[in-house]
């Protein structure tokens, strides 16, 4: 099972990512856009995610993946059972989220090739 301090490990090691209690959840962003968000019993884990590939994704692993709240679904979000999720599928979300909100050069230049 995956916890918020798994998640800390990995997102705080990405460039430009800060960490705030924001209403009693945790959230790690990079400037004033939020990539990877908690819920207050910390059971679950929002994250962003490209729009059109979402369905797919909760389709595929329903168990797992789940869509955000109508108020959030016209952003790029998904949210996930962490008691379902392994700490790789973990660290991926967690890095593509944060790419998403880099410019690319930076992630360029902490992934390198990998971008």
């Amino acid at each position: 099972m995956v916890g918020v301090d798994d998640v800390r490990r990995v997102a705080l090691a990405l460039p430009r990512t800060t960490e705030h209690l924001i209403r009693d959840r945790v959230k790690f962003r990079v400037g004033r856009i939020v990539y990877v968000a908690f819920s207050r019993d910390e059971t679950t884990m929002g994250f962003g995610f490209p729009k059109e590939e979402r369905a797919a994704l909760v389709a595929a692993q329903p168990e797992t993946f789940f869509l955000p709240g109508p108020a959030d679904m016209r952003y790029q979000w998904v949210e996930c059972r962490l008691d379902h999720l392994d700490p790789g599928q973990m660290h991926e979300l967690v890095v593509d989220a944060w790419r998403m909100c880099v410019p690319k050069k930076v992630a360029r230049e902490h992934l390198g090739d990998l971008t």
